[in-house]
């Protein structure tokens, strides 16, 4: 990046210095579609209505999952699209953070498979085997450690999106980062530790209750990550008005915000 790439295209006010897909973009692409394929892969085709209806019941916590994933990837869509880094230490959390996609895709299916058969069942939650057995699906002593398991999935997550804008920021002399699009970058670093630290609330909370009760702390945790995300992006917006130039101003909500 040189003082003379200034004229880039910008989108909502920020300026995209990563136009072109490049090799990490290309291979994030690839364990993000293989994290979307382990969630829906399925061992083989229903052979009865009944196991078609069995398959179904699944689609739920599928597309509940498929969204958050697709949220992610957004967000990592934003950051190449904004600042276009390619360096090493841009390359290491990038791995680090589709380690921990790939690592937690069946922890994340099995959480929401969970909680669609807790409130759509009565009684215990059960699962079919393959052979046709009924088993139950997590035990009461374990609640708790599912809500850690996903709770330290979501920390990590958010941690390392909030390492990878802290990185950019380090670099605002290089990539050349007008007050706007640092303000925007730090707000991110904000925005991402924010819900890292409700990740750990919740895995801590589940801990220290203890039990099927543990689960509550968690499910009050994971809950308040939009409603903070919702906060945070109107405290943001605002804030943002007053950077924007008279002109933008005018217009930036008809953007495409990246």
């Amino acid at each position: 990046m040189t003082a003379t790439d200034i004229a880039l295209p910008a989108s909502g006010g920020f300026r995209l210095r990563g136009e072109h897909l490049n090799r990490v973009e290309a291979l994030s692409d690839v364990v993000f579609g293989f994290a979307l394929t382990l969630l829906g892969v399925s061992v083989e085709v229903p052979k009865t209505f009944d196991q078609l209806l069995g398959t179904m019941r699944e689609f739920p916590a599928f597309a509940i999952c498929f969204a958050i994933l697709i949220s992610l990837w957004h967000d990592h869509y934003k950051f190449f699209r904004r600042y276009g880094l390619e360096d090493r230490r841009t390359i290491f959390l990038n791995g680090l953070l589709l380690f921990i996609v790939i690592l937690y895709v069946y922890p994340l299916k099995f959480l929401f498979s969970l909680l669609v058969t807790l409130s759509t069942t009565t009684g215990d939650p059960m699962a079919r085997m393959p052979d046709g057995k009924l088993l139950l699906m997590i035990r009461p002593d374990q609640a708790e450690w599912i809500t850690f398991i996903y709770g330290i999935g979501v920390a990590a997550v958010y941690a390392v999106l909030a390492l990878l804008y802290a990185h950019a920021l380090r670099l605002r002399g290089t990539l050349h980062l007008n007050p706007l699009e640092a303000f925007e970058t730090r707000e991110r670093i904000v925005g991402n530790l924010l819900r890292s630290g409700l990740g750990l609330t919740a895995a801590g909370g589940s801990v220290a209750i203890g039990g099927f009760s543990g689960r509550w702390a968690g499910y009050a945790a994971f809950a308040l990550i939009p409603v903070v995300g919702i906060i945070h992006h109107s405290i943001v917006k605002r804030r943002r008005e007053k950077l924007l130039p008279s002109k933008k101003r005018e217009t930036h909500d008809a953007a495409d915000t990246l």
